[in-house]
């Protein structure tokens, strides 16, 4: 069982940034697909950003050019940079590491306020 954990949400004004942190327990990290996601209330579980074993990223639209996801392999950590921040940037945001398998995180609440 993969332990994943999110770390570094709270509540900012819109324009401020972020950055969340992901860590996840095991030896194979490297090997892990980690993508962040996040819910707003109401709202579907949508993709934010995606960086593979290899590097390649990807993002979702509404965040391009202003979040950056970046992994550290020998730390087991993902990060996701959030700049430029909005109010509808307010969700949990969640991590999950995938190796076949899935493992998600409980989530850590970002709030922008205008």
């Amino acid at each position: 069982q993969v332990q994943v954990v999110e770390s570094g949400g709270g509540l900012v004004q819109a324009g401020e940034s972020l950055r969340l942190s992901c860590a996840a327990s095991g030896t194979a990290f490297k090997f892990y697909t980690m993508t962040w996601y996040r819910q707003a209330p109401g709202k579907q579980r949508e993709l934010v950003a995606r960086i593979t074993t290899g590097g390649s990223t990807n993002y979702a639209n509404s965040v391009k050019g202003r979040f950056t996801v970046s992994r550290d392999n020998a730390k087991n950590t993902v990060f996701l940079q959030m700049n430029s921040l909005k109010p509808e940037d307010t969700a949990v945001y969640y991590c999950n590491a995938q190796l076949g398998a899935e493992f998600w995180g409980q989530g850590t609440q970002v709030t922008v306020s205008s």
